[in-house]
C-alpha cells in the first residue's frame, strides 16, 4: 500500500494531458521550407512557360493561350501536386532526387497530351513552346532545387539553422550517434544525458524533460531504449510537450504499426511523433466524456427509475452500491453502481477467499457468486449495473474508457508495476473488457492489456473501444 499512497501524493493530471495544447516542435521550420520550396517551384514552372513563349514569338509565331497566369494555374497546379505526390518536398531530404523531378516533370506533359487530346485542344502540344517548356521547366526546376539545397546545407553546416536535438544515451555512444546525425546535416544537437545517470521509474525524469523543453528541444535521440526506465513516463511527458522521439539503435522487437522507421547512414531508428497539434485529443475526450454522459443520464433517466425500482422489489437493501475504489494517481473515490449482491456481501466475500478464479489472487472472481441476487445476475449478465458510473464520469473520477478501478484490497496486493495503470483516469470500459472480461483469469493479462491501451491510446482507439463494448454487452460475452 506504500506505493500507492506515495502515488496519491502526485499530480491529479492524467499521464496524457499536456498542460496547455501547442503545435508539435519543429512544425513551424518544416512547414516554411516546404512552402519556400513550392513557391519557388511555382515560379520556375510559370518562367519555364513564359520564356518557351517568348521563344516562338520570336520565331514568327504566336501561341498566346498559355501566356496568362490564369491560363498557367491548372498546370502549374499538376506539376506542384505531382511532385508532391512523390514526396519531393521534404525540407529534410540529404540530396534532392533530380531523376524523380524529371520524370514527374514529364509525366505531367504526358497527362497534358491527354487532356489535349480528349478534350480537343490539340493544335498546340507540336509547337515549340511546348516542347521548350518541357524541357526548360525540367532543367529550371532542378537548378533552383541544387541552389537551395546548396543553401540550406551551407546554413545547417554553420549551425545558423536545424531541428534542436537532445540525446540520451551511454557516455560511450555519444560520439557515435553524433557523427551519424551530423552526416544528415539537419540535426542541431544542444544537450545530452548519460541513460544510466537517470535510473528511476518516474521521478527522475522530471528535470531531464524539464531542461528538454527549456533548450525549445524538437526532437529527442534515445539510444539503449531497454536501459531506459519509466519509458512510457518519458514518451508521454514529450509527447505531451509536442517533441518527436527517436529511437536510435533500436531492438527490432519493438516495431509495431505505430512506429516509422527511418535509417541514418544504415542504422534504423524509430520514429514516435506526437500529433500535429498536442493537447487537443486529449481535451476533446474530456469535453466529449462529459456531454456525453449528462446527455445519456437525461435520455435514459426512465431506465435508470426502472431499474431502482426491480431492485427494491427483489431484495432489501439499498438501490445503489458505493464503494471505495482507487483512482487517477492512488487516489480514493466512491465509484457508483447499481447494488446487484446482498447487502453484506463485503463480509460474506471473506469467507470466499478460497474460491477465487483469478490465479494470482489480486482481482476476486468467481462465477456463480452466492452473494448475488436474483435481479442482480441479470443487470450483471448486461452490465446494467454499471449505468449509474455516469456519474462518476460526470463528476471528473472517471472517463468512459480506461483501465477498471479496483477496490482497496486489491489494490495493496499490487507489485510496482502494476501501479502504472493509476497514472491514467479510470474507465467504465477498457481494452481489458472488450478483450474477454471475466474469461480473462490471470492479471499479468490485465495489465498487458491497460498497458497497451495507454502506449497506444488515441481518440480512434477510444471509439473503436466504446463500439466493441456495445458488441461485448449484447453477446454477454465474459460477463458473470
Amino acid at each position: 500500500m506504500t506505493s500507492m499512497t506515495s502515488l496519491s501524493s502526485q499530480s491529479n493530471l492524467d499521464l496524457r494531458a499536456p498542460v496547455f495544447t501547442r503545435l508539435r516542435r519543429g512544425i513551424k521550420a518544416r512547414w516554411i521550407q516546404t512552402t519556400i520550396l513550392i513557391s519557388l517551384d511555382a515560379i520556375v514552372l510559370f518562367l519555364a512557360w513564359q520564356i518557351a513563349a517568348i521563344c516562338e514569338k520570336s520565331l514568327g509565331t504566336s501561341w498566346t493561350t498559355l501566356q496568362s497566369s490564369l491560363s498557367l494555374l491548372p498546370i502549374i497546379t499538376t506539376d506542384i501536386s505531382l511532385i508532391a505526390v512523390q514526396g519531393l518536398y521534404d525540407s529534410r531530404q540529404k540530396h534532392p532526387e533530380y531523376l524523380s523531378l524529371i520524370q514527374t516533370i514529364t509525366l505531367s506533359r504526358f497527362l497534358l497530351l491527354v487532356f489535349a487530346y480528349f478534350y480537343q485542344q490539340g493544335d498546340f502540344v507540336f509547337r515549340l513552346s511546348f516542347v521548350l517548356s518541357w524541357l526548360l521547366s525540367a532543367a529550371l526546376i532542378c537548378i533552383a532545387r541544387f541552389s537551395i539545397t546548396t543553401t540550406l546545407e551551407y546554413f545547417y553546416k554553420n549551425g545558423a539553422i536545424g531541428s534542436p536535438t537532445f540525446l540520451i544515451c551511454r557516455s560511450e555512444d555519444k560520439q557515435k550517434v553524433t557523427n551519424l546525425l551530423e552526416q544528415e546535416n539537419y540535426y542541431k544537437i544542444l544537450g545530452w544525458v548519460d541513460v544510466d545517470s537517470v535510473a528511476g521509474e518516474k521521478n527522475s525524469w522530471d528535470s531531464t524533460t524539464e531542461n528538454i523543453v527549456r533548450l525549445g528541444i524538437a526532437e529527442v535521440f534515445v539510444c539503449s531504449w531497454e536501459c531506459v526506465n519509466g519509458r512510457m513516463f518519458l514518451y508521454w511527458k514529450l509527447r505531451n510537450a509536442g517533441i518527436t522521439l527517436r529511437i536510435l539503435p533500436v531492438d527490432l522487437k519493438a516495431i509495431d504499426d505505430n512506429f516509422k522507421l527511418k535509417m541514418f547512414d544504415g542504422t534504423p531508428a524509430l520514429k514516435l511523433s506526437p500529433p500535429l497539434i498536442t493537447g487537443s485529443d486529449f481535451l476533446i475526450k474530456r469535453y466529449f466524456d462529459f456531454c456525453f454522459s449528462t446527455l445519456f443520464l437525461i435520455l435514459f433517466s426512465p431506465l435508470y427509475l426502472c431499474i431502482a425500482l426491480l431492485i427494491k422489489l427483489d431484495s432489501p437493501g439499498p438501490i445503489f452500491y458505493k464503494q471505495k475504489r482507487i483512482g487517477l494517481h492512488g487516489k480514493p473515490f466512491e465509484i457508483w453502481k447499481f447494488r446487484t449482491m446482498l447487502p453484506n456481501a463485503d463480509q460474506i466475500q471473506k469467507d470466499l477467499e478460497a474460491s477465487n478464479e483469478m490465479k494470482d489472487g489480486i482481482l476476486f472472481k468467481i462465477k456463480n457468486d452466492p452473494r448475488i441476487t436474483r435481479f442482480g445476475g441479470f443487470l450483471r449478465r448486461y452490465s446494467l449495473d454499471e449505468l449509474p458510473q455516469i456519474f462518476n464520469v460526470i463528476l471528473g473520477d472517471m472517463s468512459l474508457v480506461g483501465p477498471r478501478p479496483l477496490p482497496i484490497r486489491d489494490v495493496e496486493k499490487f507489485s510496482e508495476h502494476h501501479f502504472i495503470r493509476q497514472e491514467v483516469l479510470p474507465g467504465i470500459t477498457g481494452l481489458w473488457q472488450v478483450s474477454g472480461r471475466s474469461n480473462i483469469t490471470d492479471f499479468e493479462d490485465v495489465i498487458r492489456l491497460d498497458r497497451t491501451y495507454i502506449e497506444n491510446w488515441s481518440l480512434s482507439l477510444d471509439w473503436q473501444i466504446l463500439l466493441q463494448t456495445v458488441l461485448v454487452v449484447i453477446r454477454k460475452k465474459g460477463a458473470y
